[in-house]
Protein backbone atom coordinates (compact mmCIF):
# COMPACT_ATOMS: atom_id res chain seq x y z
CA UNK A 1 0.00 0.00 0.00
CA UNK A 2 1.54 2.94 -1.05
CA UNK A 3 0.88 6.64 0.42
CA UNK A 4 0.41 9.65 -2.47
CA UNK A 5 2.36 12.89 -1.83
CA UNK A 6 -1.03 14.92 -1.31
CA UNK A 7 -1.97 12.13 0.75
CA UNK A 8 0.98 13.20 3.17
CA UNK A 9 0.53 16.25 5.89
CA UNK A 10 3.51 17.93 7.20
CA UNK A 11 3.69 17.25 10.73
CA UNK A 12 5.09 20.55 11.98
CA UNK A 13 1.49 21.97 10.66
CA UNK A 14 -0.41 19.78 12.21
CA UNK A 15 1.83 19.97 15.76
CA UNK A 16 0.97 23.56 15.54
CA UNK A 17 -2.47 22.95 15.12
CA UNK A 18 -2.64 20.68 17.92
CA UNK A 19 -0.72 22.65 20.40
CA UNK A 20 -2.95 22.63 23.88
CA UNK A 21 -2.38 24.28 26.64
CA UNK A 22 -3.17 22.15 29.87
CA UNK A 23 -5.48 24.28 32.35
CA UNK A 24 -6.97 24.52 36.04
CA UNK A 25 -9.90 26.68 35.58
CA UNK A 26 -11.52 28.16 38.63
CA UNK A 27 -14.39 31.32 39.80
CA UNK A 28 -13.60 34.11 41.41
CA UNK A 29 -17.09 36.30 41.13
CA UNK A 30 -18.40 36.10 38.38
CA UNK A 31 -15.48 35.45 36.14
CA UNK A 32 -13.85 32.12 34.86
CA UNK A 33 -10.19 32.08 35.06
CA UNK A 34 -7.35 29.72 34.00
CA UNK A 35 -3.78 29.11 35.18
CA UNK A 36 -1.30 26.87 33.30
CA UNK A 37 -1.41 23.15 35.38
CA UNK A 38 2.31 23.23 35.12
CA UNK A 39 2.58 25.98 37.98
CA UNK A 40 -0.20 24.43 40.05
CA UNK A 41 1.08 22.25 42.77
CA UNK A 42 -1.88 20.96 44.73
CA UNK A 43 -5.47 22.17 45.10
CA UNK A 44 -6.64 21.87 48.47
CA UNK A 45 -9.94 22.73 50.65
CA UNK A 46 -10.14 25.59 52.85
CA UNK A 47 -8.97 24.70 56.16
CA UNK A 48 -7.98 27.05 59.08
CA UNK A 49 -6.21 30.11 58.37
CA UNK A 50 -4.36 31.60 61.11
CA UNK A 51 -4.41 35.87 60.48
CA UNK A 52 -0.82 37.33 60.90
CA UNK A 53 -0.84 40.94 62.37
CA UNK A 54 0.10 43.78 59.67
CA UNK A 55 0.48 41.82 56.70
CA UNK A 56 -0.18 42.96 53.37
CA UNK A 57 -4.27 43.58 52.27
CA UNK A 58 -4.53 40.86 50.52
CA UNK A 59 -3.04 38.32 52.88
CA UNK A 60 -5.49 36.51 54.28
CA UNK A 61 -3.18 34.62 56.22
CA UNK A 62 -0.88 31.51 56.77
CA UNK A 63 -1.85 27.46 56.76
CA UNK A 64 0.82 24.65 57.94
CA UNK A 65 0.45 22.45 55.53
CA UNK A 66 1.95 19.27 55.84
CA UNK A 67 4.72 21.11 58.18
CA UNK A 68 5.08 24.18 55.85
CA UNK A 69 3.79 27.45 56.93
CA UNK A 70 2.27 29.06 53.35
CA UNK A 71 0.91 32.30 53.23
CA UNK A 72 -2.84 32.13 51.51
CA UNK A 73 -3.49 35.10 49.29
CA UNK A 74 -7.37 36.41 49.07
CA UNK A 75 -7.90 36.29 44.87
CA UNK A 76 -10.90 38.41 45.46
CA UNK A 77 -9.58 40.71 47.28
CA UNK A 78 -6.56 40.60 45.08
CA UNK A 79 -8.77 41.63 42.23
CA UNK A 80 -10.52 44.42 44.53
CA UNK A 81 -13.93 42.43 44.99
CA UNK A 82 -15.61 42.62 47.60
CA UNK A 83 -15.05 39.45 50.40
CA UNK A 84 -17.17 36.40 50.81
CA UNK A 85 -17.62 33.93 53.89
CA UNK A 86 -15.75 30.62 52.26
CA UNK A 87 -17.82 27.56 51.80
CA UNK A 88 -18.01 23.95 50.34
CA UNK A 89 -16.78 24.89 47.26
CA UNK A 90 -14.06 26.87 48.37
CA UNK A 91 -10.54 26.32 47.07
CA UNK A 92 -6.69 27.06 47.98
CA UNK A 93 -4.55 26.39 45.06
CA UNK A 94 -1.23 26.14 46.17
CA UNK A 95 1.84 27.56 43.68
CA UNK A 96 5.46 28.13 43.98
CA UNK A 97 5.97 31.67 42.66
CA UNK A 98 9.78 33.43 42.45
CA UNK A 99 10.85 29.97 45.18
CA UNK A 100 7.90 31.13 47.09
CA UNK A 101 5.20 28.51 47.83
CA UNK A 102 1.51 30.72 48.10
CA UNK A 103 -1.65 29.60 48.30
CA UNK A 104 -4.74 31.45 46.13
CA UNK A 105 -7.87 31.16 47.65
CA UNK A 106 -10.83 31.05 44.97
CA UNK A 107 -14.20 30.64 45.35
CA UNK A 108 -14.59 27.48 43.34
CA UNK A 109 -12.26 25.12 41.16
CA UNK A 110 -14.18 24.05 37.99
CA UNK A 111 -11.95 21.32 35.94
CA UNK A 112 -8.44 20.64 34.35
CA UNK A 113 -8.89 21.37 30.58
CA UNK A 114 -6.76 21.00 27.15
CA UNK A 115 -7.03 24.56 25.46
CA UNK A 116 -5.94 24.79 21.27
CA UNK A 117 -3.13 27.36 21.64
CA UNK A 118 -4.87 28.83 18.96
CA UNK A 119 -8.08 29.42 20.91
CA UNK A 120 -5.91 32.42 22.50
CA UNK A 121 -6.18 35.69 22.15
CA UNK A 122 -4.26 38.69 23.63
CA UNK A 123 -5.74 40.38 26.29
CA UNK A 124 -7.46 43.50 25.82
CA UNK A 125 -6.57 46.40 28.21
CA UNK A 126 -9.01 45.76 30.95
CA UNK A 127 -10.54 42.85 31.30
CA UNK A 128 -13.06 42.90 34.34
CA UNK A 129 -11.93 45.67 35.83
CA UNK A 130 -8.31 44.08 36.31
CA UNK A 131 -4.95 45.69 35.13
CA UNK A 132 -4.04 43.74 32.01
CA UNK A 133 -0.15 42.87 33.45
CA UNK A 134 -1.12 39.90 34.67
CA UNK A 135 -3.41 38.70 32.18
CA UNK A 136 -1.58 35.72 29.28
CA UNK A 137 -4.45 36.32 27.08
CA UNK A 138 -8.70 35.06 27.15
CA UNK A 139 -9.61 31.93 25.70
CA UNK A 140 -12.55 31.10 24.10
CA UNK A 141 -13.83 27.37 24.58
CA UNK A 142 -17.21 27.42 23.32
CA UNK A 143 -19.40 29.83 24.58
CA UNK A 144 -17.04 30.72 27.39
CA UNK A 145 -14.30 33.09 27.98
CA UNK A 146 -11.85 32.16 30.29
CA UNK A 147 -8.75 34.98 32.16
CA UNK A 148 -5.53 33.31 31.59
CA UNK A 149 -3.55 34.49 34.16
CA UNK A 150 0.33 34.95 34.10
CA UNK A 151 0.77 33.91 38.28
CA UNK A 152 4.38 34.86 37.72
CA UNK A 153 3.09 38.88 37.30
CA UNK A 154 0.46 38.19 39.69
CA UNK A 155 2.31 39.50 42.24
CA UNK A 156 5.02 42.32 42.50
CA UNK A 157 8.59 42.33 43.86
CA UNK A 158 7.56 44.06 46.93
CA UNK A 159 4.76 42.02 47.20
CA UNK A 160 7.00 38.59 47.05
CA UNK A 161 9.15 40.16 49.34
CA UNK A 162 6.07 41.00 51.46
CA UNK A 163 5.23 37.06 51.29
CA UNK A 164 8.37 35.73 52.74
CA UNK A 165 8.14 37.83 56.08
CA UNK A 166 4.81 36.58 56.36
Amino acid sequence: MSVEAEDMVDVDEVEVDQKLIQLVTFSIGEEEFGVNILQVQEIIRTMEITNVPRAPEFVEGVINLRGKVIPIVDMRSRFGLESKEHDKYTRIIVIEIDMIIVGFVVDSVSEVLRLPASQVQPPPPVVAGMDSEYIDGVGKLDDRLLILLDLDSLLDNEEVEALTGV
